[in-house]
C-alpha cells in the first residue's frame, strides 16, 4: 500500500592505560570531523571543518542563516555527502558506512518527516515498525509530549507547536545515541518546551549536535561550540572561550 504524501524527504569505550595506575575508561568520540568540506555547485557551504565530540557531550553550532548549520546536520544524518575531508560517527566513516549508524541517529530538522494524512499515533506506529520498537513506546511518548488527547487527529489538522511535539517524539522513538537537533524548540511555547526537555535536553543523557539562533541559550547547554561564518569555523572550543564580540559578529 502506498502511503500518503510525507512532509519532508525520508532517506535513507576505549580503554587507555594509565602509566601510574590501573586502566581507566576513556570517552569515545561519537562525531569526528577532519577538514569537512561541502559544495553546492560553485558555492562552498562548509570549508575545512574539524572537531571531535565525545559521548554524552553537546555541540552547539552557531551562525546566521546560510552559514552552513543545517548542511552540517544533514551530512551527519547521512542525507548529504561531504565533498572533501572525512566524517566519522561512532568510529564509522561516512558515507561508506552510513548504513551502520543510521539506526543510532535521531534527526529533528526543519521538516517533521510525518505523513500529513495520518494521525500522530499512526505516524509513530509506522516509525516504530521501521525501527522494530515495541508499540508501547508510542503511547509512552504521546503522553510524554502531551499529545494523547489529539493523537488520533490527522497531522494536517494540528498546530505547528503540536506537530513539533510529535516530531520530537518521532526523533527519539528508537532511543538514539546521537540527536541532531535543528532549532529543536521552534514553534514551542514554554509549557511545551518543558515537556520535551527530558527527551531532547541535557538531561536526556545522549550526545547532541544542536543549532540555534539563540546563542546564549545554546551556550548554556553546550560542552563544545562551533561558530560558523560563511561556512568556515570562526571558533571551535568550549563555551567559556567564546567572547561576546565574536558572538555578535556571527549575526552581524
Amino acid at each position: 500500500m502506498r502511503l500518503p504524501h510525507c512532509t519532508g524527504e525520508m532517506q535513507d569505550a576505549a580503554i587507555t592505560p594509565d602509566p601510574e595506575g590501573p586502566t581507566a575508561p576513556a570517552l569515545s568520540l561519537v562525531v569526528e570531523l577532519d577538514g569537512l568540506t561541502r559544495h553546492f555547485g560553485e558555492r562552498t557551504v562548509l570549508r575545512g571543518i574539524s572537531l571531535g565530540l565525545d559521548a554524552g557531550q553537546t555541540l552547539a553550532v552557531l551562525g546566521r542563516n546560510g552559514a552552513g548549520k543545517s548542511t552540517l546536520l544533514r551530512i551527519l544524518a547521512t542525507l548529504l555527502r561531504p565533498h572533501a575531508g572525512s566524517v566519522k560517527l561512532f568510529g564509522e566513516p561516512l558515507p561508506r558506512q552510513g548504513w551502520a549508524v543510521r539506526g543510532r541517529i535521531g534527526l529533528l530538522g526543519h521538516e517533521p518527516l510525518l505523513y500529513r494524512d495520518l494521525s500522530g499515533r499512526e505516524n509513530l506506529a509506522y516509525h516504530a515498525r521501521l525501527h522494530r520498537v515495541p508499540q508501547g513506546r508510542v503511547d509512552e511518548l504521546l503522553e510524554a509530549v502531551g499529545m494523547l488527547q489529539r493523537a488520533d487527529d490527522p497531522i494536517r489538522s494540528l498546530s505547528r507547536g503540536m506537530v513539533q511535539r510529535l516530531t520530537v517524539a518521532r526523533a527519539v522513538l528508537h532511543r538514539p545515541a546521537l540527536l541532531l537537533l535543528d532549532e529543536p524548540r521552534s514553534n514551542l511555547d514554554p509549557a511545551a518546551g518543558d515537556l520535551v526537555e527530558p527527551l531532547i535536553g541535557r538531561s536526556a543523557g545522549v550526545t547532541r549536535v544542536l543549532t540555534s539562533h539563540d546563542p546564549q541559550a545554546a551556550l548554556a547547554e553546550a560542552d563544545l561550540v562551533l561558530a560558523l561564518a560563511s561556512g568556515r569555523a570562526a571558533y571551535v572550543g568550549p563555551p567559556a572561550g567564546l567572547d561576546q564580540g565574536t558572538v555578535r559578529s556571527l549575526y552581524a
